[in-house]
């Protein structure tokens, strides 16, 4: 059954909606927000995590020029990383936690949750969302459009084949086109690879957006580097594969090239915002939804190295992501940042950026960073839970320095793997200066220069007021450019280094199938070294919490495939095939309607009004069965109708006078 509300329900609704937008940022002051999603790239596939073997200068100059997050973590896998990110909370909280969507399984993240988009439409925000969504779209309601976003061009699927955009389901044999713009299929995309399409889209946005209107919201997934289909997963421009000869293994060096093209895409769309005026008022985030999958399903060769493990495993390599924001609103930037993180913390943190009151999100995981990101304060996030999957029967969860482990995924994911980028001779040096000239670190350059020379004239006026100081003598405590020294040491301090040189050396101490295992992530990063025995009283404290978790856990919302998803029902295309189905059920049904609660003081007052009628109802029935005129009329004054001195009762006679 469906509650409706009646038009007095929706008065109120309109009432609490006013109050909520209110706030101390006016709209068209509010920051912009743009989100760079990668999909499934591994913690060594940067250059500023200390590999030479794939360049990203783009990327890199975001990450310098701002706060690298070297202790950000997600979920390890794609449905779950995406459902945390857009309701700040954990996975176990939406029952989002067990595998991903599959192509033809009838489920989506719960239309019950509000959103990202929802929330930031309260405080004024054009929203838009381009590439992968991935969150379910068996029924329109939960696909973007119907969820907050203003628009959506991309797929709604967890990949694509990168020219044509179909999309083969990982274990049906269905196959079918996949690309939207809004709800209507975009066959024009066909034979444009996917992340200049979605790059494209992000450039017209920002293009078309009127800042004095209000800010923006982009939320730009991309499909790199994640793979194609199976007959052809690793695709990419040949100018781009021509780059990486030095890469021996085709399929790492095709995946390089991959990478690269998502590089390319970050200066694009920074450039664009510069060009449009909007860069000094905004953030960006560059971050990937999990680590990267080196061998196994949808393996796209990509490197968590020294990480442990991999996607889709509980293991630093699966939950510990790239992550980098930039913001000239950042007061203390180009810096490492080691306080932790995680995937839930952005819709409270980018809600407070925006000058709204995170109370206003209700009951939510994630925690507000903003101050910790833009002043360097002490994370307010002191515990991360990663999963807890009774499915698959492996939880973990990290606390302070401490991570806790029990049971694991398949067991095929706990080793170490992926490339160092530093063991070939073929690789070449990292070069500092592609970094500065890349169209990133140009348009950054040019804008804190714009801001230097604003911020110099505006220390001279106050120095001519104040006081005879001599002329040029100014401080520019934040706004500084980078050079080739802060480069390397920020590249250093991001490099992640561990007692390893080869798997094969370590003892596999750590049997999480067999008992809980637990690490020290500050010395041993790399999970080497399991202290469960040496400390127990450390193993129970987070044993404890994690019952903790257990104890407010929702079942996960899987449920089979559907066979009637088939693309070939459906014209060669994947959409949402149950709309017709629950269109129908709809039509025959009875719906029952829900009046709105009555608050408190509405009821004490139908209560007062009822009784004084019954009352008064019963003093008229009293009245006329007295049968002294005299009574009748002293009680009279008090009833609704007095009785008349007429209308008396003559008791000798019996009759009325």
């Amino acid at each position: 059954m469906f509650a409706v509300f009646r038009p007095s329900s929706w008065l109120v609704l309109a009432v609490w909606l006013a109050v909520g937008v209110t706030s101390q940022l006016p709209p068209n002051r509010r920051p912009h927000i743009i989100v760079i999603l990668a999909d499934d790239l591994g913690w060594n596939d940067v250059s500023f995590h200390g590999s030479n073997q794939i360049p990203t200068p783009n990327i890199d100059a975001l990450a310098y020029n701002g706060v690298i997050l070297n202790n950000h973590y997600v979920p390890a896998l794609c449905t779950p990383s995406r459902a945390a990110f857009m309701t700040g909370k954990y996975p176990t909280h939406t029952g989002m936690q067990h595998l991903v969507i599959l192509a033809p399984e009838p489920w989506g993240l719960p239309l019950s949750e509000r959103i990202m988009p929802q929330h930031l439409k309260r405080a004024g925000y054009a929203t838009h969302a381009i590439g992968k969504w991935h969150l379910g779209f068996f029924r329109k309601e939960y696909t973007p459009t119907y969820r907050g976003f203003d628009s959506h061009f991309g797929y709604w699927n967890g990949y694509q084949d990168y020219y044509d955009h179909s999309m083969r389901a990982t274990v049906d044999p269905y196959k079918g086109y996949d690309m939207r713009r809004n709800m209507s299929i975009d066959y024009s995309s066909a034979g444009k690879y996917s992340t200049q399409l979605f790059t494209d889209e992000a450039v017209d946005i920002i293009n078309k957006h009127n800042p004095q209107q209000g800010p923006l919201f982009m939320y730009l997934s991309h499909l790199a580097p994640h793979t194609g289909n199976y007959d052809n997963p690793f695709q990419a421009p040949d100018e781009d594969i021509a780059r990486f000869g030095h890469i021996e293994d085709p399929e790492r060096r095709v995946y390089a090239a991959m990478v690269s093209r998502l590089d390319q895409s970050i200066g694009e769309v920074m450039q664009a915002l510069r060009n449009k005026g909007m860069l000094e008022n905004s953030i960006v985030v560059f971050m990937s939804d999990n680590g990267a999958p080196t061998y196994g399903i949808h393996s796209n060769r990509g490197s968590n190295w020294p990480l442990r493990g991999q996607k889709h495993s509980p293991w630093e390599g699966g939950v510990r992501g790239v992550a980098a924001i930039w913001s000239p609103l950042i007061k203390n930037p180009q810096r490492v940042s080691n306080q932790m993180m995680h995937m839930t913390d952005w819709l409270p943190t980018f809600y407070s950026a925006a000058g709204m009151d995170v109370r206003e999100l209700g009951h939510i995981d994630g925690v507000d960073m903003w101050a910790a990101l833009t002043e360097n304060k002490t994370s307010p996030r002191t515990e991360v839970l990663h999963n807890i999957d009774d499915k698959y029967n492996y939880a973990a969860l990290t606390r302070g320095d401490w991570k806790y482990i029990t049971g694991t995924t398949t067991g095929l994911w706990d080793n170490w793997y992926g490339e160092s980028g530093h063991d070939s001779p073929a690789v070449p040096f990292y070069r500092s200066e592609s970094v500065l000239r890349s169209k990133t670190g140009v348009v950054i350059a040019g804008l804190l220069t714009k801001l230097q020379l604003k911020e110099k004239l505006e220390n001279k006026q106050k120095e001519a007021e104040k006081s005879n100081l001599t002329p040029g003598k100014t401080r520019y405590n934040r706004l500084k450019l980078l050079t080739d020294s802060s480069i390397f040491s920020l590249r250093k301090q991001s490099e992640v280094r561990c007692k390893i040189n080869h798997p094969a050396d370590i003892k596999m101490e750590c049997r999480p199938k067999e008992s809980p295992c637990l690490f020290n992530l500050r010395d041993d990063p790399c999970e080497t070294t399991n202290l469960a025995n040496s400390r127990p009283l450390v193993l129970l404290s987070l044993e404890e919490s994690l019952q903790k978790y257990r104890r407010t856990a929702v079942p996960p919302n899987n449920v089979p495939a559907d066979p009637r998803a088939n693309p070939a029902n459906h014209n060669g295309t994947w959409t949402s095939w149950q709309d017709h189905i629950y269109d129908s059920k709809m039509n025959s049904m009875d719906i029952e309607v829900f009046p709105m609660r009555p608050s408190p003081i509405t009821n004490l007052l139908v209560l007062i009004v009822l009784f004084t009628v019954v009352v008064m109802f019963i003093m008229v029935i009293v009245i006329r069965l007295f049968q002294s005129t005299e009574k009748s009329r002293k009680l009279s004054v008090f009833a609704i109708f007095p009785v008349k001195e007429s209308e008396v009762c003559d008791p000798k006679n019996n009759v009325v006078k």
